[in-house]
């Protein structure tokens, strides 16, 4: 006898309004169809079948059955979202979206106030849908729901560091800037905005699916007028009170230049002037990951490679990750890990410079290597999940 899969069971309330279909005389197969729609594990006519045939099921009422169809109806073809089933997730990918249009439209001039408070409630439906379905409580006994400051805080919080530093930077605008004149001020923070929309579309892809993409719903501005390199350098410099100053300030402090420097928390475009002729002039977009983009942030970067770029080394990333962690993080336990993820060349190389510079830099001087902020956080993350951490231990070296 051949096992059901489980998965693919009706359940109860599926088996009412099945028989309650059944009493209107709505053929198998087409009751086959509205069950199935956007199920995950679709049911067989067998199951249909067994309905029929057991008695002892009551159907559901006609009121029951009028909001199943309406259920059932209300699921969007791109997304695979629904209005009654995954309300956080609707509204999260439209307060992103609406932030995105009022900051990109001409006709509108509280720019970082609107874009602040819309992302804000973005990212908060957000964490609040992947509590939920982790059943974490995410209403307190004063009726009150968990803040993003709180969400992002706690030690369970599936974004990176990056993600975290730049919406606790949009926090502090929002709350500093409420209210408040700004003046020209808002195009100081582009960098800090363009990462919290690609961070936001990264997130949800990650915690619920490829399907949710932002990507297809916007695309990039365009604009009437030129852009002036001379006018973006000198477009800060004029029109700024200087308590938007203050808060500029105040965004970066206590961050390293690591962090700092990290696209999740602050997006960064190098702009290239080709030597072409002036009908054919362009700016270059670069992708940071690939071969060309590495390249050109080798050449940026030479410049500070200094011991605060990259203050531990190997005993002291071992001390920090077990401290940050208590868990028995050992010094062999690092080796697993640099050679998991190739983030050094192994003793020996020919070219032992070939680091992953997010994690890693080689000092030819007295030929050995420290490592970053970034690697310590990264460690952090892996051995806190336990399933991670034992694979890193099995790692053979």
């Amino acid at each position: 006898m051949v096992a059901r899969n489980k998965q693919g069971a009706l359940t109860d309330a599926e088996k009412a309004i099945v028989k309650a279909l059944l009493a209107k005389s709505w053929r198998n197969q087409d009751i086959q169809a509205l069950v199935n729609i956007s199920r995950e594990a679709t049911v067989n006519g067998a199951r249909i079948t067994g309905v029929k045939q057991d008695a002892t099921i009551v159907p559901a009422s006609d009121e029951e059955l009028a909001f199943y169809q309406i259920r059932k109806s209300s699921y969007d073809p791109q997304t695979g979202l629904n209005l009654f089933d995954h309300e956080r997730l609707i509204r999260a990918r439209e307060a992103m979206v609406l932030a995105v249009q009022v900051f990109n439209s001409p006709a509108f001039r509280f720019k970082a106030e609107v874009f602040t408070m819309l992302a804000n409630v973005a990212w908060t439906y957000l964490l609040h849908e992947h509590y939920e379905r982790k059943n974490v409580k995410i209403v307190g006994n004063d009726g009150r729901s968990l803040l993003l400051s709180q969400m992002i805080g706690r030690q369970d919080c599936p974004l990176s560091k990056g993600m975290k530093d730049n919406l606790r930077a949009l926090k502090t605008l929002r709350d500093d800037v409420e209210h408040k004149l700004l003046g020209r001020a808002d195009t100081k923070w582009l960098g800090l905005f363009q990462a919290c929309c690609l961070n936001f579309d990264k997130a949800i892809c990650d915690l619920f699916g490829c399907r949710l993409t932002l990507s297809h719903d916007l695309s990039f501005a365009i604009q009437f007028t030129k852009m002036n390199l001379e006018q973006l350098a000198i477009l800060n410099r004029y029109e700024i009170p200087a308590h938007i100053d203050a808060v500029d300030a105040r965004l970066t402090e206590g961050m390293t230049e690591a962090q700092i420097a990290d696209l999740e928390y602050q997006f960064r475009v190098v702009y290239t002037l080709d030597a072409v002729t002036k009908s054919r002039a362009h700016f270059q977009f670069v992708e940071p990951d690939s071969a060309e983009g590495k390249d050109i942030r080798n050449v940026l970067v030479q410049h500070r490679l200094a011991d605060h770029l990259y203050p531990h080394k190997p005993g002291n990333v071992v001390s920090l990750v077990h401290e940050k962690t208590g868990k028995g993080f050992t010094i062999r336990n690092h080796t697993q890990a640099w050679r998991k993820l190739g983030a050094r060349p192994q003793q020996g190389s020919a070219q032992p410079e070939n680091t992953k510079r997010d994690f890693c830099v080689y000092h030819a001087a007295h030929k050995d290597y420290t490592y970053s902020d970034q690697w310590v956080e990264y460690l952090i993350a892996e051995v806190n999940d336990e399933q991670k951490f034992a694979d890193l231990k099995a790692f053979k070296i």
